[in-house]
């Protein structure tokens, strides 16, 4: 199995943070954003196709062409407002059968990740909160997804957050990739699986752990659960 992160953007909200380092490669708890995604992946994901973009050189010379004995691959998303369904589709020349696709900055469990690898179906990783930030996504009864709702497009209510993390597979460049909003340049992922969600069953999975990095507070309470976690 092959997993796509997508490590291109710089993370504007970090401020001078990110000034000298893309935001994946800012550092948590001893290792690097993107570190404790590689470490979480199962031992079935053999390869790593890296979308990279804003100092790219930095991500390249950390860690090679390999990590652990995961081949690494890199692509180059060269416009960083073009969207994750771009940067997916940057990646489609590498990609076979069943795939991971992640974001580059948060924080998954190696439990949530290996649960979602072995969904049959598509799936979006998940979890609910009192007050969402981020995507907000709606299902039926059967927890089968029906819309992912964008930031501006629904009111931070209570519910299950996007946490970032899919599971698809080569049909979803059956079809056009989509805007994230209308009037937007940026083509977004979940409404591109969207088109195709009255053919293929796309289902959540609820996560144990995720920790969303967003702003430079985001790191200090990353740290602190980090460590809580390894006490334990």
């Amino acid at each position: 199995m092959q997993a796509v992160i997508l490590a291109a953007g710089r993370g504007t909200r970090m401020g001078l943070l990110t000034h000298m380092l893309p935001k994946p490669m800012l550092s948590v708890f001893g290792k690097t954003l993107l570190e404790h995604k590689f470490d979480a992946l199962p031992e079935e994901v053999h390869e790593i196709v890296l979308v990279v973009g804003y100092l790219k050189e930095r991500i390249i010379e950390r860690f090679g062409d390999s990590y652990n004995g995961k081949k690494l691959i890199y692509v180059v998303q060269e416009n960083p407002t073009g969207g994750t369904a771009q940067a997916l589709w940057l990646a489609r020349p590498h990609l076979r059968d069943r795939f991971l696709v992640m974001n580059g900055d948060n924080i998954y469990a190696s439990a949530d990740i290996s649960t979602c690898t072995h969904t049959t179906n598509w799936a979006v990783l998940v979890q609910e909160k009192d007050r969402i930030r981020t995507g907000r996504v709606v299902v039926d009864q059967k927890d089968r997804i029906t819309d992912i709702a964008e930031n501006d497009d629904h009111g931070g209510e209570k519910g299950f957050a996007n946490t970032g993390l899919y599971v698809l597979d080569m049909r979803i460049f059956d079809v056009v990739p989509v805007p994230k909003a209308v009037g937007s340049s940026e083509l977004g992922l979940p409404q591109t699986m969207l088109k195709l969600a009255h053919a293929i069953p796309i289902h959540i999975v609820r996560a144990t752990m995720w920790i969303e990095i967003k702003a430079p507070e985001d790191l200090a309470r990353a740290e602190t659960l980090l460590s809580t976690l390894a006490t334990k």
